[in-house]
């Protein structure tokens, strides 16, 4: 009996031990059954927009602390390099400009074009101790290379002559002097349910365009035509705050939707440089 005793104590433990010993697997609790999912911080549930009233007025963003604008291709101070061509424009073209009287644009490569962000950009193009300023206004596709410049019939000739059809050059991003102010346009077939946003006669390039929503602002994307989408209404004819490459941000009061109407502000990028 007194070896018996220290016996049982000692199988009372092993068991107690066994029983207190649980091992967790993913999704599965204390019990073994699955836990509870949490709460994914991105989840959110969608309102319609046309229940969501507001008589508070919209933030005014901080113009000392605007968001950083992505880093594209193009950036200021910085010289490209590449080949110059040309072709017949009449300013039109895959940026949905409409055509105009400056004839000294271009077409960009398809990699620095980079989904319509080159769209509007000036550039010094310089050639044979020879230069001008072009603005962007279409794509030049394959077999167009990087760094690559399709030129206007009357650009290229300020360059060199035609016949040579080809000439290296280098090009830089600028911020001419213009006495435009920035306009806006809502694409056809716009309206409070879906709309689309172009950003006209604009300075320097435009990198972000975001829409107020709910007090909060939300970047729309943009797309390969140059305008920017908000393809669930949120935003439709709400303020819009626009960014460019130097990180200047302005806002733009709330406009009406009316497709095809250019609608023009009091607002331009400050001259960088």
């Amino acid at each position: 009996m007194r070896r018996t005793l220290p016996l049982l104590v000692v199988l009372v433990a092993l068991v107690g031990a066994v029983v207190g010993v649980v091992v967790l697997r993913d999704g599965e609790s204390v019990a073994g059954t699955p836990a509870a999912a949490a709460t994914t911080p991105g989840t959110t549930t969608t309102v319609p927009t046309t229940a969501v009233t507001t008589t508070v007025p919209p933030p005014t963003p901080s113009p000392s602390t605007p968001p950083a604008p992505p880093a594209g291709k193009i950036k200021p101070g910085e010289p490209r390099s590449g080949v110059a061509t040309f072709y017949d424009s009449d300013g039109g073209g895959a940026c949905s400009y409409d055509p105009g009287p400056d004839p000294l644009t271009a077409a960009m490569n398809e990699t620095d074009y980079e989904g319509s962000a080159a769209c509007g950009a000036h550039l010094l193009v310089e050639s044979g101790g020879k230069r001008i300023t072009v603005r962007v206004t279409n794509l030049c596709p394959a077999p167009c290379r990087p760094g690559q410049l399709d030129l206007s019939a009357e650009a290229f000739a300020q360059l060199a002559p035609p016949v040579r059809g080809e000439i290296p050059v280098t090009w830089t991003l600028v911020s001419p002097e213009t006495p435009k102010k920035i306009a806006l346009r809502y694409k056809s077939g716009s309206s409070r349910y879906w709309c689309a946003v172009q950003v006209l006669d604009h300075r320097n390039p435009v990198v972000r365009l975001e829409v107020l929503v709910g007090g909060q602002w939300r970047r729309l994307g943009r797309a390969e035509y140059n305008y920017f989408l908000a393809e669930d209404g949120a935003g439709c004819g709400g303020p819009i705050a626009i960014t460019d490459v130097h990180g200047e941000r302005l806002v733009v009061d709330a406009l009406p939707v009316r497709p095809d109407v250019v609608q023009a502000t009091n607002l331009q990028f400050r001259r960088a440089g």
